[in-house]
């Protein structure tokens, strides 16, 4: 078989650079996945409930780029949901981000109003701020809370996500989820917010649907390079493993996931609950709350973070780990990159080596396309 490019990974970065390619340059593309489906880990199906499942964890749709929203758009019909998450603190379900709400639920209504008054006065309303920027705070109260936000809600969190604390992980992660100081109670505040009405694979499908491409699954790359003619590669998989990791294994954590049906109509009164301190498992999450679906029963995903084990054909590796030493790391195998001269491109989370979010490998895909067809 002739191809113009070999893309692997049938991924968001993967996928898009396919359709890109095949559309706008009418060039012959070859997708190969090593899974039984396209989709990369926001891959969803049916289970024998009928509800939708999130086979890697849930995945909520969000960006502020008109850009990414537009292209995905001409696949996907949106159904609008605004995604919520409650914490358990001390028996009580509280909002997270932390915010004004959260304040309320945990104390007395005039110690909640003098925070509220000096958290306004301090940092603005509709500020988002990073706990570990709070935790400098000159303010006594304002520490108090800072480290009671901290122990409650943070920190045993990060422990089992990362089996790191806050502090030894990049300013970024913690930042993901700051203290914000406002009423909503939304999770995320971006502009566009949606899930795409038939799922995301079902999105995937119509993007890979055209006559320049061809979808090869249950495959490594590796088995099939030598018998395959093409002029380029688009690497999407875990760029140390393509190097067969000549300078060691860049580390990731994984995760281990339950699915739980129950016999009645709904579980949870929003689309999340997280565990900071109790149990061994981070968060539950109520698929229907996200996909809409209207049925008598219903099916929870229950999240136990993992380490990741590169031999273990059983353990995915989902988040890359924000540290120096593993930048500089990925740094080393960058540099073997740029040796190849173009011929192989590497971009998404595992080839960049970055915790990118869904819309953020869109734009990635996006911008390395331009470059292509400008290159």
């Amino acid at each position: 078989m002739k191809v113009d490019w070999l893309i692997v990974g049938a991924g968001f970065t993967g996928a898009v650079l396919a359709e890109r390619i095949a559309s706008q340059l009418d060039q012959k593309v070859l997708v190969v996945e090593k899974r039984n489906h396209i989709g990369g880990n926001a891959y969803d199906y049916y289970n024998e409930h009928g509800v939708l499942v999130h086979k890697y964890g849930p995945h909520i749709f969000h960006t502020n780029s008109k850009k990414v929203r537009d292209y995905l758009s001409q696949f996907t019909e949106w159904r609008p949901y605004y995604h919520r998450v409650l914490a358990s603190v001390e028996g009580k379900l509280v909002p997270v981000p932390f915010n004004l709400n959260s304040l309320y639920a945990l104390f007395p209504p005039k110690y909640a109003e003098r925070l509220e008054e000096k958290l306004i006065c301090t940092y603005g309303f509709g500020v988002k701020v990073p706990i570990l920027k709070m935790k400098e705070a000159k303010d006594e109260e304002l520490r108090f809370l800072a480290d009671y936000i901290y122990k409650n809600i943070f920190y045993g969190y990060t422990i089992k996500q990362w089996e790191l604390t806050p502090e030894e992980l990049d300013p970024s992660v913690t930042g993901r989820v700051p203290v914000y100081i406002s009423r909503d109670d939304r999770y995320f505040q971006d502009t566009y917010q949606a899930m795409p009405k038939q799922g995301y694979t079902a999105m995937f499908g119509r993007i890979l649907s055209h006559k320049n491409i061809k979808v090869l699954l249950n495959t490594d790359y590796r088995e099939i390079v030598r018998e395959i003619r093409f002029n380029r590669m688009i690497y999407t998989g875990p760029i140390d493993v393509y190097f067969d990791y000549m300078h060691g294994s860049l580390p990731y954590r994984s995760l281990r996931f339950e699915f739980l049906t129950f016999d009645r109509e709904w579980q949870q009164e929003v689309g999340t609950l997280n565990y900071p301190n109790e149990y061994d498992f981070t968060r539950t999450t109520e698929l229907k709350h996200l996909t809409g679906q209207r049925l008598p029963w219903t099916t929870l995903i229950v999240e136990y973070p993992q380490a990741y084990q590169p031999e273990n054909i059983n353990f995915e590796p989902y988040y890359p780990i924000p540290r120096e030493e593993n930048r500089l790391r990925y740094s080393l195998y960058e540099k073997e990159a740029a040796k190849l001269g173009g011929s192989v491109l590497f971009a998404g989370r595992l080839a960049d080596y970055k915790y990118y979010n869904m819309d953020q490998a869109v734009a990635r895909a996006l911008k390395l396309f331009e470059e292509i067809a400008h290159g």
